[in-house]
C-alpha cells in the first residue's frame, strides 16, 4: 500500500532517510532474518544487506551486528526500526486517505442552496449520500439565496452552490465561478379558485390581474424582479399588499383572499384549499444550476456531489437541463 511513498525520503530530525531502507530495517526486526526480509519484499538477500549498510552510513551509527550466521539489531537499530513501524503505518494511512480523496469518498465540503432546492432535491441527495456506507463525505449545508451563495463561493465560505435564474432575469456569474445546469421548472400564478378570467387553453394572461392585489417576495431578491418584470411585460405595475420570502406563507395568504402570487413549482410543498395554480400565456421558467469555483469542478468529492444532486434534481424538475 505504500509503493508511492517508498520512493520518497523521510525527514527524521536533521537526517533525510530513504523510506525504502527504513522499511527493510523494520521488516528485519519483525521477521528476524535477512532471508525472510528478501523473500517477503521480493528482492535478493545481498540487496537487503547492501541497503541496510547504506542506511547505517546515512545515519552514522551501527544498526545491525553479526550473531553467528545471522544478524541482529543493535540498540540504535531497534530504536530506529520502532520509529519506522510508526512512520510506515502513517504513510500507509496517508495513501489510503489520498486514494479516498481521489475517488471522492472523503472530504469536507459546504453546500449553499436556496430554500426550496434544499427542501427537495438537495434533501433527496443527502438521503442517498448519508445512506451510502462507502462514503465518508463531511457535508455542511446552509440555505442562502443565489446572490449570497455566489458571494460565499467567491469568498471560500462555500464549495458548491445551488442557484437559480429566471427566463426574464438572467444571472451573471462572478469571475472565477462556473456552473452546471440541473434543469428548469415553470412559474405559476397562484390565485383563489373561481376568481380567474378564462382564456384559451386553460392559461391566463397576467393582464387580467392588473387590478388584483399582489403578494410578493422581498424586494432585494431575484424572485421579486421576476414578478415585477412579468407584470411589466403584461403592461402594469403590481399593487403589492403583502411580502414574504416564504412561498408557503404566500400560498396561505392567497387562500385567505389577500391577493395573487407568482410561485415556482418547487416552492409548492402543499397547496392550500381554495388555491389553484395557473399556467401563463407568456410562460416564465426558473432555471437551476450548480455553481462552484471553476477549478473545483475537477475535485473528485465535488464531482460525486454534483452527480448525486443532478440525479436527485432530475426526479424533481419537470424540464430537463437547459444548455446555459
Amino acid at each position: 500500500m505504500i509503493s508511492y511513498w517508498l520512493a520518497k525520503p523521510y525527514l527524521f530530525g536533521s537526517l533525510v532517510i530513504d523510506v525504502r531502507k527504513l522499511r527493510l530495517l523494520s521488516a528485519l526486526q519483525r521477521l528476524g532474518t535477512i532471508a525472510a526480509v528478501a523473500d517477503e519484499l521480493h528482492i535478493s538477500a545481498p540487496g537487503v544487506s547492501m541497503q541496510l549498510a547504506a542506511l547505517e552510513k546515512e545515519v552514522g551509527i551501527r544498526l545491525t551486528q553479526r550473531r553467528g550466521r545471522g544478524v541482529m539489531l543493535t540498540a540504535a537499530g531497534v530504536t530506529l526500526a520502532a520509529h519506522g513501524h510508526d512512520i510506515l503505518d502513517r504513510l500507509s494511512l496517508a495513501e489510503l486517505e489520498l486514494e479516498a480523496l481521489r475517488s471522492g469518498t472523503v472530504g469536507r465540503y459546504t453546500l449553499a442552496a436556496f430554500p426550496s432546492a434544499a427542501r427537495t432535491f438537495v434533501a433527496d441527495a443527502c438521503r442517498q449520500l448519508f445512506g451510502d456506507a462507502g462514503s465518508a463525505l463531511d457535508l455542511r449545508i446552509t440555505t442562502l439565496e443565489p446572490d449570497d451563495a455566489l458571494d460565499a463561493l467567491t469568498s471560500g465560505k462555500a464549495d458548491l452552490g445551488v442557484i437559480h435564474s429566471y427566463s426574464n432575469v438572467p444571472r451573471d456569474l462572478p469571475v472565477g465561478i462556473d456552473s452546471r445546469p440541473l434543469g428548469s421548472e415553470p412559474v405559476w400564478l397562484a390565485a383563489p379558485i373561481g376568481g380567474r378570467v378564462e382564456t384559451l387553453g386553460g392559461q391566463v394572461d397576467l393582464t387580467d390581474f392588473a387590478t388584483s392585489p399582489w403578494i410578493a417576495p422581498a424586494a432585494d431578491v431575484t424572485c421579486f424582479t421576476m414578478m415585477e418584470r412579468a407584470c411589466g411585460l403584461a403592461g402594469f405595475r403590481p399593487r403589492i399588499v403583502a411580502e414574504s420570502m416564504d412561498f408557503a406563507v404566500q400560498l396561505e395568504l392567497v387562500a385567505a383572499g389577500v391577493g395573487v402570487a407568482l410561485v415556482p413549482a418547487l416552492t409548492v410543498a402543499h397547496l392550500p384549499a381554495g388555491v389553484e395554480l395557473l399556467k401563463l400565456t407568456s410562460p416564465v421558467a426558473r432555471s437551476i444550476h450548480l455553481a462552484a469555483r471553476a477549478p473545483d469542478f475537477a475535485d473528485p468529492g465535488i464531482q460525486n456531489l454534483v452527480n448525486l444532486i443532478a440525479v436527485a434534481a432530475s426526479a424533481r424538475l419537470p424540464i430537463r437541463p437547459l444548455l446555459a
